[in-house]
């Protein structure tokens, strides 16, 4: 089997390089724009980070393709092949990062024959580096990470997330899912909303949570944080419980197989158009 070592070393180095540029930015005075509603932000920084990150991925391996959300978010095509490909999020948590709430994280993942074989998503701010190889484990700061096993909803602690659509009818099922797993017959300890799905995945990785289903998510949101949880002995699966599709726009990550089937049976499902 052909070895991914040089591309992993590679994302690991541009997302230190992506890191510092994001921590100096955090600090300072940003310039705000929005894309397609209000609650949909982007600055100078996600547009600045991504073409580092790609320009240096392309210098070392010009026969790789590249998805990027900026790069989607201006127009280009987003077409996931068999060709090895970099998929990256130059910031996952833009609000965070706008509001200054320290989860913000570069995420970046290498596909290949569209199964991803690296997965990197650091968070300069609080100087945490996920990693994971296929088949050669998750690490935090290279050590290995595990989820926590759990399977019992009524002691876990779930992480969910509203997106950033505010129309009604999406709204009222966001909250009828929270509801689901918050009401006085079947509860778990408590949820929160990251505002990254790259690391709410990489928390339940660490077992700081036990589970993270969104909808609305985009394949730069999932793929590194999914080889991670998978390498950390967790489970990722479509909301329906059926297999992952990373450009379906949908994910269910949980700490068991038990757990996960008890969260993909109380959803309500919501059908989006694909990546």
């Amino acid at each position: 089997m052909e070895t991914w070592d040089e591309c992993f070393h590679a994302a690991v180095a541009v997302a230190r390089k992506a890191g510092e540029e994001i921590k100096v930015a955090f600090s300072s005075e940003k310039r705000i724009q929005t894309k397609s509603i209000s609650t949909d932000l982007v600055t100078e920084t996600d547009k600045k980070v991504e073409n580092m990150i790609i320009s240096t991925l392309k210098e070392k391996f010009p026969s790789h393709s590249f998805i990027g959300e900026e790069s989607a978010a201006a127009g280009e095509k987003v077409e996931l092949s068999d060709n090895p490909t970099w998929i990256i999020d130059p910031v996952d948590g833009t609000t965070n990062f706008v509001h200054g709430f320290p989860f913000v994280a570069v995420s970046i993942g290498l596909s290949v024959q569209k199964e991803v074989v690296v997965g990197v998503v650091y968070n300069a701010i609080l100087d945490q580096m996920f990693t994971g190889q296929l088949g050669k484990g998750a690490f935090m700061n290279g050590k290995p990470i595990h989820v926590s096993g759990q399977e019992d909803l009524s002691q876990a602690l779930f992480i969910a997330e509203f997106g950033y659509r505010r129309d009604k009818q999406e709204m009222d099922m966001v909250f009828s899912n929270l509801e689901s797993f918050l009401n006085e017959r079947n509860s778990a300890h408590g949820c929160r909303l990251l505002g990254s799905a790259a690391l709410a995945m990489c928390q339940v990785a660490i077992g700081g949570g036990d589970m993270f289903y969104h909808f609305g998510t985009h394949v730069w949101d999932v793929a590194a944080g999914a080889l991670i949880i998978r390498e950390a002995g967790g489970v990722v699966w479509d909301t329906t419980g059926g297999p992952f599709d990373m450009m379906s726009r949908r994910v269910l990550c949980a700490s068991s197989e038990k757990l996960a089937r008890t969260i993909a049976e109380g959803l309500t499902q919501m059908e989006l158009p694909r990546d």
